[in-house]
């Protein structure tokens, strides 16, 4: 017998016709619960005996019967057939696109602001839907999109890549942030007024480029008093009257411990879905899309 014999793999239509004419007793009997014609099952044994090398079935008077190897082989048939039934009814809702999974990365902000109201949406849509949300910096998120264990990122444009496709979905205002009670100027602060203040500022990301761009004046290095990984630890401080801060609307949608402001003029970032683009738009990810393209803040 040659030596890679048995790296030939089993067939679930044989093991399934074994197990039906051992069940059964009948090639016939078998033939007919699976549609086929009974030569078309005794082509089906008899190939997975040549497989194995062994008899499987013999006739015992006018009753077809599973030899010593038949017998062991069927407990074995059973839960290989038991598994493949088990496997076809957890992709089922896939195929039906009633179920899926959609692992998505994201900064803070749009983790907390944003995203947990599309993914409502989204869920109320598609009930089956498995969404999963990993928060990080915009350059980790997109490190980890590239690699393929995110299938999509909401993150603060620009963003590069050259295998990524950008969409651009939201634009919000960052808003000059005050303790209460303060004084804003009148058609709100410019970067002369912000520098002077004590400011709490986000480190690092699009955003922080974004406002230290804004706040730049020449020969001037913007130095914050303080900078925090968190917008909402930002938040706290200036309620507290440590100092002020230029953060996303987002995040200020229901801040009424501190007092807001437009700057003069205005700042606005773009927040923007990155795919690869090689990657399949299932069901479950052409919904997440479609509810933050919808999303109106």
């Amino acid at each position: 017998m040659h030596k890679d014999f048995f790296c030939m793999p089993l067939h679930l239509d044989q093991l399934a016709a074994f197990v039906n004419v051992a069940d059964l007793g009948s090639f016939t009997a078998a033939a007919d619960k699976e549609g086929l014609t009974q030569p078309a099952v005794s082509l089906q044994v008899k190939g997975l005996e040549q497989r194995l090398g062994v008899r499987l079935i013999e006739r015992v008077g006018r009753r077809a019967q599973p030899t010593a190897a038949g017998l062991d082989l069927l407990v074995h048939a059973r839960r290989l057939l038991q598994e493949s039934a088990a496997a076809e009814e957890a992709i089922m809702p896939y195929r039906d696109g009633a179920s899926g999974r959609v692992r998505i990365g994201s900064g803070g902000t749009a983790s907390i602001h944003l995203l947990p109201r599309a993914i409502a949406v989204a869920r109320k849509s598609m009930p089956g839907l498995e969404i999963t949300v990993r928060i990080g910096d915009a350059d980790d998120i997109l490190r980890d999109l590239e690699a393929n264990s995110l299938d999509i990122a909401v993150v603060a444009l620009p963003a590069s890549g050259r295998n990524f496709e950008i969409e651009p979905f939201y634009e919000e205002e960052l808003l000059a942030v005050a303790p209460t009670g303060s004084l804003m100027p009148e058609g709100g602060p410019d970067a002369a007024f912000m520098r002077d203040r004590t400011l709490l500022l986000y480190e690092g990301g699009n955003t922080r480029r974004a406002i230290d761009a804004w706040l730049a004046a020449p020969d001037t290095r913007i130095r914050p008093a303080m900078e925090f990984g968190s917008i909402e630890a930002i938040k706290e401080l200036v309620a507290v009257g440590l100092g002020w801060s230029i953060l996303p609307g987002l995040a200020l949608k229901r801040a009424g411990l501190v007092a807001t402001s437009s700057l003069n003029p205005r700042l606005t970032r773009r927040l923007g879905m990155v795919l690869r683009r090689d990657k399949h738009l299932t069901r479950g990810l052409r919904e997440m899309m479609k509810c933050l393209r919808a999303f109106k803040g």
